[in-house]
């Protein structure tokens, strides 16, 4: 029993610890633009952001940036009624077309220099 409570106490602890290393979405926000020129992450066609080049602080800007993404196409499929899918295609869609010339976008499972 000690050695369970030990066990459950070490991973709320590391829980704790990981959700305060997690990057907020503000600061994501600031460093997106930066990461991106970088040819660290690049946007995709469903709709998200991945690491083309992997550095931990690209891992967390995408994350953070794909959670409020994700949140995002949630609340407007579920205004509109229809799938989540159907907005993160379309959002996938716009995203690599606005993306601009330098930058990395994935086609056809290949990261593409725009």
């Amino acid at each position: 029993m000690k050695r369970l409570l030990q066990l459950g106490a070490f991973i709320l602890a590391l829980g704790m610890t990981t959700s305060a290393l997690a990057m907020g979405l503000d600061e994501a926000k600031q460093k997106l633009d930066a990461v991106k020129q970088q040819g660290l992450v690049g946007e995709t066609p469903t709709g998200y952001l991945d690491v083309v080049r992997p550095e931990a602080e690209a891992r967390e800007v995408v994350e953070a940036i794909n959670t409020a993404r994700r949140d995002e196409y949630t609340r407007i499929a579920e205004k509109h009624g229809i799938p989540v899918t159907q907005v993160e295609t379309v959002a996938g869609q716009k995203a690599v077309e606005k993306t601009p010339s330098g930058q990395f976008v994935l086609v056809d499972g290949q990261w593409v220099k725009k």
